[in-house]
């Protein structure tokens, strides 16, 4: 489903997060896409001199592939914006609460969204004393992928309270966020604007063969099961997509987001946490979003048509925005 006129779109990828190996492998796979649908594509493999190497190539859009800092924590929106060059995905402002998982918080559980509680802790801290009782779970505040988490249970072999010695996040970064850790299962909905307006995509179940869904989990071929559909009760998958949706539109997402879940099913809807929405997430072949657009009908190749479009149709209201603020 190509769009009338071809564009010219650079696809911008890689950079220097810890996660640029899954950025180029998603930027593989849209840039191939693109082609497929009749466009021209400039790769992009993110540097220092990314502005001046954007503006040398003069696309009709640029399509954000990157993941992580500083792709998607609105430093790369805030340079586009500035350069008046269309993009995909969430603009500055929702990309800069969305990767802060404090931020995230205070935005969506004023809206009825249940996230688990918890408080960013000073990682000195935890080498004298545990924030939360045991189980809990340590993650960077600012890193998607699940990148630097750490659950943190009487068994853990880090001491207790945490050795300095001990391997983990807390020798990476000066800061954490401490939350409860939630049993249960783990579960996500993707979230796509179309002609129509966004709609949740249905609910994928990731079963873990050990441990959580963490980075090695998500990109490792056969070490994660997706169940897609989930098989949870109606009522749970009503819940996941209601959530997801609203998280989608309070932070002012565009072009696609993925909501993370746990699920503790003793306790029924009461059991229900988001965790986080991602508002980039990964178009890999293991990624969550192009199978659950599979599953919904919508092709790979289609997908990205589709984001590329909301991203025209974004850039096209704010021309209009200006020009209504100009007179």
């Amino acid at each position: 489903m190509a769009l009338k006129d071809p564009l010219h779109v650079v696809v911008l990828m890689g950079g220097w997060a810890n996660e640029r190996e899954v950025s180029l492998m998603s930027g593989a796979g849209i840039a191939d896409a693109l082609e497929m649908n009749g466009h021209r594509v400039t790769q992009v493999d993110m540097d220092r001199d990314v502005a001046q190497r954007i503006a040398e190539a003069k696309p009709d859009v640029v399509f954000n592939a990157l993941h992580g800092v500083p792709g998607e924590d609105g430093s790369v929106q805030g340079m586009l914006d500035l350069m008046g060059i269309p993009y995909t995905h969430s603009g500055l402002a929702t990309s800069v609460i969305a990767i802060d998982k404090q931020l995230t918080k205070q935005a969506l559980t004023p809206h009825g969204i249940p996230m688990p509680g918890g408080r960013i802790v000073p990682c000195e801290e935890l080498h004298a004393r545990d924030p939360l009782p045991r189980p809990y779970v340590l993650k960077p505040v600012n890193e998607g992928s699940s990148v630097g988490v750490a659950i943190i249970t009487e068994d853990s072999n880090v001491g207790n309270p945490i050795a300095r010695s001990a391997k983990g996040p807390w020798q990476e970064f000066d800061k954490l966020l401490a939350e409860p850790f939630i049993k249960g299962r783990e579960l996500t909905t993707a979230v796509i604007d179309g002609a129509s307006g966004a709609k949740a995509l249905g609910v994928t179940e990731l079963i873990i063969e050990s441990g959580f869904y963490d980075y090695e989990h998500k990109y490792t071929e056969g070490r994660t099961q997706h169940v897609c559909p989930a098989k949870v009760p109606p009522t749970i998958a009503a819940l996941c997509e209601d959530y997801a949706l609203k998280a989608h539109k309070v932070l002012g997402c565009h072009g696609t987001s993925r909501t993370d879940f746990r699920w503790d099913e003793e306790l029924g809807e009461e059991g229900l946490f988001v965790l986080e929405t991602n508002t980039q997430p990964g178009m890999t072949p293991l990624s969550l979003v192009p199978e659950q657009a599979r599953a919904a009908d919508i092709g790979y190749a289609e997908l990205v048509e589709l984001i590329v479009m909301e991203a025209l149709r974004v850039h096209a209201d704010k021309l209009k925005q200006r020009e209504d603020a100009h007179g």
